[in-house]
């Protein structure tokens, strides 16, 4: 049995859901309330002691970290196989594995600088301390802090833009080469990044790849017109939450764009 341990809008929950949906497997949901705080309770952090989702268990094996889960859930039907062959396909496939550790830092602090910075304008410096206080690692707590005082004024974003910078020109010269990201096929690749890009869409930063690399966008509305785009990704975000991104995100891109340059 594959059990995912998920919230509804983690981008690396979102893309833990497009591998499942993309290999057609069966799984049970477990869907936590980030917000709540539920990944915090005792319980989750046995199974993720850094507090973070997704976490898939397969029977008694807990896999953690998106990137190796999706890679995971690949090899375990050889139905539609998301890795390509040929080793420069494959090498290609798990560098864009490794870079999403970086990306989803840089995506983080996008979302942080945006949305979450709105939401604790409201909030007492107590309050904003109790939050801060729960997380594991002092070093992520430091970086929400330095956001949350600061919004996209944080140097946290000045770092994030060239992460998404560089991502966005290789993605430009990838799809050179075909309509995905290793060529002709949907792939590891593709499943990797999607969720990534779609939040920055969701936050109406496009500028950050409109005009300059033109290839990102036919690559993320054809990922957007597949089936596991629709089950795992639109259907877990309300109508609401969507508008409140983007408004957030639209509010801060004359910032954003003046950094860019």
């Amino acid at each position: 049995m594959l059990t995912l341990y998920h919230g509804d809008n983690s981008v690396c929950s979102q893309k833990a859901r497009v591998a499942l949906a993309e290999k057609a497997l069966q799984w049970e949901s477990v869907l936590l309330d980030l917000p709540r705080g539920d990944q915090y309770k005792p319980e989750y952090m046995k199974l993720n002691p850094d507090a973070v989702v997704p976490t898939l268990v397969h029977d008694d094996l807990i896999v953690r970290e998106s990137s190796v889960i999706i890679e995971y859930v690949d090899r375990l039907s050889p139905e539609n196989p998301l890795m390509p062959t040929g080793r420069a396909a494959e090498m290609t496939t798990r560098l864009w594995l490794i870079r999403a550790i970086s990306i989803h830092e840089a995506i983080n602090t996008m979302s942080f600088a945006t949305v979450q910075w709105r939401r604790v304008q409201s909030l007492p410096p107590e309050a904003i301390d109790a939050e801060l206080v729960r997380l594991p690692n002092p070093q992520v707590a430091a970086k929400r802090r330095d956001i949350y005082a600061r919004g996209v004024h944080s140097v946290f974003v000045g770092g994030a833009l060239r992460v998404l910078t560089v991502m966005f020109r290789d993605m430009q010269a990838a799809l050179e080469n075909g309509p995905w990201l290793t060529g002709e096929r949907y792939g590891l690749a593709d499943t990797t990044l999607i969720a990534y890009v779609d939040r920055l869409d969701r936050l109406g930063l496009k500028g950050l790849w409109e005009g300059r690399f033109p290839r990102v966008d036919p690559w993320l509305r054809a990922s957007q017109a597949r089936p596991s785009y629709a089950t795992a990704i639109a259907a877990f975000l309300p109508p609401a939450v969507v508008g409140g991104m983007r408004s957030a995100g639209e509010a801060a891109w004359p910032e954003i764009a003046r950094q860019l340059g």
